[in-house]
């Protein structure tokens, strides 16, 4: 890879850690997810990481804490060695979204029993009880739009 081609990749793991960052993620695990996102194996050591963006061997372990603690990193052990590697899931957008639609069905549940505790002809019982509908229809949407996802996915393969 050329100096222009690596500042090129540079400037876009920049780009998309600040979009990341913005929507809520941690600024550094960010970074060194979208480094990873970028790297040609899905896959780069703590080393790697560390001199890619330019950080502390301590900012990388952080990072990867966190990325790991919410199932989008995977530690996997270098063969023949003591070095980590980190490691993108296969399929980690569907698997997040796979993850979040779990965490949509446990909160639609603990309002709809919010719901009935506050009282259906409360306004707080009322708007509870919506907020239960949006997480339904939002459940039901997300599972007709992974579906669609492995169907437009395996065309895609069957095409290649």
């Amino acid at each position: 890879m050329t100096r222009s081609d690596e500042e090129a990749v540079s400037r876009f793991v920049e780009r998309f850690a600040a979009e990341m960052t913005e929507a809520g993620m941690q600024r550094m695990a960010a970074r060194v997810f979208a480094a990873l996102l970028a790297s040609e194996n899905a896959s780069l050591t703590s080393a790697e990481l560390a001199e890619q963006l330019v950080i502390s061997p301590a900012a990388v372990s952080g990072a990867i804490r966190y990325l790991t603690q919410v199932g989008m990193v995977a530690r996997e052990r270098e063969p023949g060695t003591r070095r980590e590697r980190y490691v993108l899931h296969n399929e980690i957008w569907y698997e997040t979204f796979t993850r979040r639609d779990q965490v949509l069905t446990r909160w639609e549940k603990v309002l709809r029993e919010g719901a009935d505790t506050l009282g259906p002809d409360t306004a707080a019982g009322a708007r509870t009880a919506e907020t239960a509908d949006f997480f339904a229809f939002l459940q039901d949407e997300m599972t007709s739009m992974l579906d669609r996802w492995r169907e437009r996915k395996e065309a895609r393969g069957a095409q290649s």
